[in-house]
């Protein structure tokens, strides 16, 4: 398995992708797809942090990270993970994640906001959000709301996340 940044050749086999991922999640709008087309055109948008899982050739798996604001501060919010079905439970979301939380580390962020499954998440060393004092600006069970802190020595943030418009949760 390749995992690498994305490249607009990229875009109609990711949209695939999301779009199938979550047909079947229990927690989805159904729109995530469409989400990540819009995020691509905005300002919160990291083309570094848009990475694809590939297997021979093929894209399987796909993550972004985006920019938010916490206070004065620029995070980052991981949304979406999208692994085709056929392919889960393979630790290939694990990998992409791995693979994104380097990145940004290397590019200097502090910490990725999650909104997602509370078993899966802390898996991957996400703590609830509220231990950090990290506030979403819309209402989700706490155990939902988890932070990851990319480097050790990163400055302490606290507030409430302000996601790009696009998110239409603010």
């Amino acid at each position: 398995m390749v995992i690498r940044q994305e490249t607009p050749k990229d875009y109609d086999a990711i949209y695939t992708v999301v779009k199938t991922a979550f047909e079947s999640a229990e927690h989805s709008d159904g729109s995530e797809h469409e989400l990540v087309n819009a995020l691509r055109k905005s300002s919160a948008y990291i083309p570094e942090l848009s990475l694809v899982a590939e297997i021979d050739g093929k894209i399987i798996g796909y993550i972004m990270f985006t920019k938010v604001h916490i206070e004065q501060n620029i995070e980052l919010a991981l949304a979406p993970l999208a692994v085709l079905p056929e392919y889960q439970k393979q630790g290939i979301g694990k990998e992409l994640i791995k693979a994104g939380h380097k990145k940004a580390a290397e590019m200097g962020y502090g910490y990725s906001v999650v909104l997602g499954s509370e078993t899966y998440y802390p898996q991957m060393g996400y703590l609830p959000a509220k231990q950090f004092h990290i506030m979403p600006s819309f209402d989700v069970p706490d155990e939902n709301y988890m932070v990851y802190q990319l480097t050790k020595n990163t400055t302490e943030v606290n507030g409430t996340v302000k996601y790009a418009k696009e998110f239409g949760i603010n």
